[in-house]
C-alpha cells in the first residue's frame, strides 16, 4: 500500500491531474450544457456590442436620419438584457456544478479514506486527510465553480474577439497576434513556479492541522505534564512556516498579475497608437476604430483574466493531484473478486492453522508465531500472557484489520481471506478496554452496533448492560448529546454503553478485552451478569486480566512472544506451566487459589 508522504511526491508541472475531476462532472452533463448555452448566448450579446457601437459612431450622428440613432441604442439596451440575464443564468448553474462536484468529491475521499487498513491510519496523520478534505476540495470549488466560469467567458471571449479584430483590421490584429505571444508565454512559466509552492503552502497547513487535531486529541495529556508552553511553541512554529511559504506564493502570484496587465495592455496600447495613426491618415473609420478598440479591450481583458486564474488552476491542480493520491491508494485488506458468504446461521467456529504474523511496521519481528488453534461454537476461551504477546494482534487478525504472512484463519471452517471483511466483521462484537465513545446521542452510539435497531431494542440492550438508570438520569435522557470521546461520561459508563452496542450487536462470536475492568464492584456485577447471558450458545474469546474471568473459561490459552505455550483449564495449568504458575503468584501470594478465592478479588492479572 502507497503511503501519504508529501515529502517525497514529485511536484507536478502540467494541469493533468485535474483530468480526473471528469467523472464527477460527468453525471451533470445536462448542467453543464445549460450553462454552455447561456455562456455562448452571453458571449455572443457581448461580442455584438461592439459593432453596435461602431455603427453608432459612423451613421448614428447623421442629421440625415436622426431616427436611426434610437433604433442603434434600442440594440444596445437589448444587447445589455442579454447580457444580463443569460450572464446570470451561466453564473447559477455553473457555480451549482462546482457545488455538487466538490459535494461528490468529498464524499468519494471520505468514503475511500473509512475503508482503509489501520496501517494507513498509522503512517498518515489524520490531519493530513482533513486537509485534504477541506482546503483542498475548497480550491477544486473555486476551479469548478467560479475559475471554470472564468475561463471559459474568458476563452470565448477571447477567440471572438480575436477573429472579430480580424473581420475589423486584419493587419493590426495580426501584429497584435506577433505581440501577445511574448506577453503570454513568460505568464505561463511565472504559473508553474506559483503552482509549485501552491503545493507547498498546501502541504505546510496539512502539517499544522496535523499537528492541532493531535494535539487537541489529548488535551488531557498535555495539560497533565503541564506541556501546554511546549505545543503552543510547535504549533507556532508550524504556523509560521505555512505563513512564510504562503507569503512565498502571494509574492510570485502579485508579480504574475503584474506581468500579466503590464505585458497585455501593453501589446493592446501598441496597437491602438497604430490605429490612430490610420484614422487620422484616413485608411481608417473612427466607427472602425472604436469598434477595434472594444474588441482589443476584449482580448486584454480575456488574456488577463485567464492569466489571473491561471494561477488559481495551476493550485487547483495541485489540489487534485492530492487528493488524487488519496483515492489511488488501496487498503492492504483486498476483497476477494469472487467473495464467498458464510454460512448463515453462523455458528461460531473459530479455527487459526498455521498462523504467522509481523505488523508492517515491525517486518522483521513476529508477533504471532505459528499459532494453531480451534474453538468451538459457544465455547469461551480465555487469552492470558504477558504484554506484547500477541493477544490483542489475534483480534485484529480475526477482524481482518491485517492479513496473516502465513496461515489461515476460518470461521465455521471458511477461510474468512475468501470472505469480504465486512461480512467476517458482522459475526464478531468487539468491547475493547478503551471503548469508543461518539460525538452524538447515547442512543445513536448504543444503536452504532445496529443501526436499523428500534428505540425500544436500543433501551432492552442498555438495560442488559446496566446502562439505563445512569442514561435517563442524564439531562435529555438518551437523547443527551455525550460530547467528543463520551466526554461528559466516566469510565465506567462509557464500558456499560460499549457492552449495551456489542449486545444489540448481537453476533455469533465476542471478543472481550476484560470488558467489565472500568467498571465499580456493583456495576461489574450486573453487567457481568449480563455477559454471562450474553456468551450462553455463543463463541466468546475473552483477553483476560482478572482471574476471576479466568476460573470461568472452558479453556485457557497462555501465550508467549506469539506462541501457545499451553492450553487447559486453571488447575491443570497451575500445575504444569510456570508462566501461569507466576502469573497466579503474582496476584494471590500461593498457587492454590480457589474459585471462591479468585471470586472474591479484583486485582488484575499482570500483563508483565
Amino acid at each position: 500500500m502507497n503511503e501519504v508522504d508529501p515529502e517525497s511526491r514529485e511536484k507536478g508541472k502540467s494541469l493533468r491531474p485535474l483530468k480526473s475531476l471528469v467523472p464527477f462532472i460527468a453525471p451533470y452533463k445536462g448542467v453543464l450544457l445549460v450553462a454552455l448555452l447561456a455562456l455562448l448566448l452571453s458571449s455572443a450579446a457581448t461580442l455584438a456590442m461592439p459593432i453596435a457601437v461602431g455603427n453608432v459612431i459612423d451613421y448614428g450622428f447623421s442629421v440625415d436620419d436622426a431616427d436611426r440613432i434610437d433604433r442603434y441604442f434600442y440594440i444596445l439596451l437589448l444587447f445589455a438584457v442579454a447580457i444580463g440575464l443569460f450572464g446570470a443564468a451561466r453564473a447559477y448553474f455553473v457555480h451549482w456544478l462546482g457545488e455538487r462536484v466538490v459535494a461528490d468529491l468529498r464524499r468519494q475521499v471520505f468514503a475511500h479514506v473509512i475503508y482503509m487498513d489501520p496501517h494507513f491510519f498509522e503512517t498518515t496523520k489524520i490531519g493530513e486527510v482533513l486537509s485534504r478534505l477541506t482546503a483542498d476540495t475548497t480550491l477544486i470549488q473555486s476551479v469548478s465553480g467560479v475559475s471554470l466560469s472564468i475561463v471559459l467567458r474568458s476563452s470565448i471571449q477571447f477567440i471572438g474577439a480575436l477573429v472579430l479584430l480580424a473581420y475589423t483590421n486584419i493587419e493590426l490584429m495580426g501584429i497584435l497576434m506577433l505581440i501577445l505571444p511574448m506577453a503570454v508565454f513568460p505568464i505561463l512559466g511565472v504559473g508553474r513556479w506559483l503552482r509549485r509552492l501552491s503545493r507547498d503552502s498546501q502541504d505546510r497547513i496539512a502539517d499544522a492541522s496535523g499537528q492541532a487535531a493531535e494535539v487537541l486529541g489529548n488535551a488531557e495529556t498535555v495539560q497533565s505534564f503541564v506541556a501546554e508552553g511546549l505545543e503552543v511553541n510547535r504549533f507556532s512554529h508550524a504556523i509560521e512556516v505555512s505563513f512564510s511559504t504562503a507569503v512565498r506564493r502571494i509574492r510570485v502570484r502579485a508579480f504574475l498579475t503584474t506581468l500579466a496587465t503590464v505585458s497585455v495592455f501593453g501589446a493592446l496600447i501598441f496597437v491602438l497608437w497604430l490605429g490612430a495613426k490610420e484614422v487620422l491618415s484616413g485608411d481608417m473609420t473612427g466607427g472602425e476604430l472604436g469598434q477595434f478598440v472594444l474588441y482589443a479591450m476584449f482580448v486584454g481583458f480575456a488574456a488577463a483574466a485567464l492569466s489571473e486564474v491561471w494561477g488559481e488552476v495551476q493550485r487547483a491542480a495541485g489540489a487534485m493531484e492530492r487528493l488524487t493520491e488519496l483515492l489511488l491508494i488501496r487498503s492492504g485488506i483486498q476483497v476477494p473478486s469472487q467473495p464467498l458468504p458464510l454460512p448463515q446461521p453462523t455458528r461460531g467456529e473459530v479455527g487459526f492453522q498455521g498462523v504467522s504474523f509481523s505488523y508492517p511496521s515491525r517486518p522483521g519481528e513476529l508477533a504471532i508465531n505459528d499459532f494453531s488453534l480451534r474453538i468451538n461454537a459457544g465455547e469461551h476461551v480465555a487469552i492470558v500472557g504477558p504484554s506484547g504477546a500477541g493477544k490483542s494482534t489475534l483480534y485484529q487478525l480475526l477482524l481482518r484489520f491485517y492479513e496473516p504472512q502465513v496461515g489461515t484463519m476460518t470461521i465455521d471452517g471458511l477461510d474468512i481471506q475468501q470472505v469480504e471483511p465486512q461480512a467476517v466483521r458482522q459475526t464478531l462484537a468487539l468491547v475493547p478496554q478503551e471503548c469508543v465513545i461518539f460525538g452524538t446521542t447515547a442512543i445513536e452510539n448504543i444503536r452504532f452496533g445496529r443501526p436499523q435497531a428500534s428505540d425500544a431494542e436500543v433501551i432492552a440492550a442498555a438495560r442488559t448492560a446496566s446502562a439505563h438508570d445512569f442514561l435517563v438520569r442524564l439531562p435529555q435522557g438518551y437523547d443527551t448529546y455525550l460530547g467528543e470521546r463520551g466526554a461528559r461520561l466516566s469510565g465506567g459508563q462509557k464500558q456499560r454503553i460499549a457492552i449495551a452496542r456489542a449486545i444489540l450487536a448481537d453476533p455469533a462470536i465476542l471478543l472481550l478485552d476484560e470488558a467489565t475492568s472500568a467498571l465499580d464492584s456493583e456495576s461489574e456485577r450486573l453487567v457481568q451478569a449480563a455477559l454471562d447471558s450474553l456468551q450462553q450458545n455463543r463463541t466468546t474469546m475473552v483477553i483476560a486480566h482478572r482471574l476471576a474471568t479466568v476460573l470461568e473459561a472452558d479453556r485457557i490459552v497462555v501465550l508467549e512472544n506469539g506462541r501457545i505455550l499451553d492450553t487447559g483449564r486453571h488447575e491443570e495449568l497451575v500445575a504444569r506451566n510456570a508462566v501461569y504458575a507466576q502469573m497466579v503468584k503474582l496476584q494471590f501470594g500461593n498457587t492454590g487459589a480457589s474459585t471462591s478465592d479468585a471470586t472474591s478479588l479484583s486485582v488484575a492479572l499482570p500483563e508483565g
